[in-house]
C-alpha cells in the first residue's frame, strides 16, 4: 500500500492532502452504486428493443474509465487551469450544440445528438459545468475591476446558452442554467430589485413555455390532473416504490423493469426503491447531499469570489439535477428526461458530471482558495 506523507511536494501528494476525501468518497461510492443499478436494470431493457442483456452495462463500464479519469485529472487543476479548461470546454460545446441543429440525430422530437464513431454524443452536457465556471469567471472579474463588463458579458452568454437549448429543444436544462446562473448572480451580490426581476423573467419564460411548447404543456397537465394523459412511466414508478417498501423485494427480483423504457436511465431510482427499498433511496440522498453541503463549506471557507462562485454553482447544479430526477420519478414534479447524477445510464451525462466534479473538487480544494 502506497502512503503519501504531509510532506510530500508532488501532485499526487499535493492533491491528497488537500482535496475534499469526504466528497471524493461520497462520489466513489455513488459511481459503485450506479454500476450496481445499470447492471440490475438494463437487462429487460436491453431484451425488448434486441440487444445483447448487458450492452449497457458493458457500455457503463466501459465510460466509467474515462470518466474517473477525467474526475482525478480534473481535481488537480490549479484555479488559472480551471479557468482555461471551462473556456475552452465552453467553446466547443457551443459549436457542437450548435451543430446539433443541422446535423444533429434527431430522438423523440428533440435533436440534441451527434453521432461520433462508437457512440452518440450530447454537446449541451458539457455546456452546464463550463458555463458555470465562466460564468463565474465574469462575475468576479467585475467585482475585482469596474471597468470589465462582467454581468453584461455573462448575461449575453447566458442568454445565448439558453437560446441554443430552447431550439433543440431542451427546457429542463435551460432551466437547471437558468436556476444556476440566478444561484451564482445572487452569491457575487445582485441588488434585490434585480433578484426580483429576473424571478419576474424566469417566471413569464415558465409560463411562455406552458403555451410555446406542447410537450411542455403535456407534461404540466398530466401532473396537475393524471387522468387528464398518459401517466403510464409514472404510475408504474410510484407502484415500484410501494412494492420496495423499505427493505425492497431484492436484488434482481424487481418488476418494474420489464415495463418502464427509460429504466436503466431516467427512472433507474424507481428500480432502486423497488428492489433495493427506502434506506437505498434514503442513502442516495444523503450521498448527493455530503457531496453538496462539503462543497459549499469548502466555498465559504475561501476569501477568493471566483472560487466561491464556481464551488457554489456547480455544487447547485449537481444538486439540482439530483433532485430534478428524483423528484420526476416521485411525481414531485413534472417529468423531466434527466440522469441521476452516476447513477443513471448515459455517456454524455457521465463524461459531463466527470468534468464538473472533477473540477467542483479542484475549487474546493483547501489551498486552493488563496490562489488568483
Amino acid at each position: 500500500m502506497i502512503s503519501l506523507a504531509r510532506t510530500d511536494t508532488s501532485v499526487l501528494g499535493r492533491w491528497w492532502w488537500t482535496i475534499d476525501r469526504w466528497s471524493l468518497a461520497a462520489l466513489a461510492v455513488l459511481i459503485g452504486l450506479g454500476a450496481i443499478m445499470v447492471a440490475a436494470a438494463s437487462p429487460p431493457v436491453a431484451e425488448r428493443i434486441n440487444l445483447p442483456d448487458y450492452h449497457f452495462i458493458q457500455r457503463h463500464l466501459i465510460m466509467l474509465v474515462p470518466a474517473i479519469g477525467i474526475l482525478v485529472v480534473c481535481s488537480t487543476l490549479s484555479i488559472p487551469w480551471v479557468r482555461r479548461l471551462s473556456l475552452l470546454v465552453l467553446l466547443g460545446s457551443l459549436a457542437a450544440t450548435a451543430a446539433t441543429l443541422v446535423v444533429g440525430v434527431e430522438i423523440k422530437g428533440a435533436t440534441r445528438w451527434l453521432h461520433l464513431p462508437g457512440m452518440t454524443l450530447q454537446p449541451s452536457e458539457f455546456l452546464k459545468p463550463s458555463f458555470v465556471v465562466v460564468a463565474a469567471w465574469l462575475f468576479s472579474l467585475q467585482k475585482t475591476n469596474r471597468n470589465v463588463p462582467g454581468y453584461l458579458a455573462s448575461a449575453v452568454l447566458y442568454a445565448l446558452v439558453v437560446a441554443l437549448l430552447l431550439m433543440q429543444p431542451d427546457l429542463g436544462m435551460a432551466v437547471v442554467v437558468t436556476a444556476v446562473w440566478g444561484v451564482q448572480f445572487f452569491v457575487a451580490g445582485l441588488p434585490i430589485i434585480a433578484v426580483v426581476l429576473l424571478a419576474c423573467v424566469a417566471i413569464g419564460g415558465g409560463i411562455a413555455s406552458y403555451f410555446v411548447f406542447p410537450h411542455v404543456a403535456s407534461r404540466i397537465d398530466r401532473f396537475m390532473d393524471p387522468s387528464s394523459g398518459d401517466s403510464y412511466q409514472i404510475d408504474r414508478s410510484l407502484e415500484a416504490f410501494a412494492n420496495g417498501g423499505v427493505w425492497g423485494v431484492g436484488p434482481g427480483e424487481g418488476a418494474v423493469k420489464q415495463f418502464l423504457p427509460d429504466a436503466h436511465s431516467d427512472f433507474v431510482f424507481a428500480v432502486a426503491g423497488e428492489e433495493f427499498g427506502l434506506l437505498w433511496c434514503l442513502l442516495l440522498v444523503c450521498l448527493f447531499a455530503v457531496v453538496v453541503i462539503r462543497s459549499l463549506i469548502g466555498a465559504s471557507r475561501s476569501r477568493n469570489l471566483f472560487v466561491i462562485l464556481t464551488a457554489a454553482g456547480l455544487a447547485a447544479q449537481f444538486g439540482f439535477q439530483a433532485l430534478i430526477n428524483m423528484g420526476s420519478t416521485l411525481s414531485l414534479i413534472p417529468t423531466k428526461g434527466m440522469t441521476l447524477p452516476f447513477i443513471s445510464y448515459g455517456g454524455s451525462s457521465m463524461l459531463a458530471l466527470a468534468l464538473g466534479t472533477g473540477l467542483l473538487l479542484a475549487t474546493t480544494r483547501r489551498q486552493a482558495g488563496g490562489r488568483s
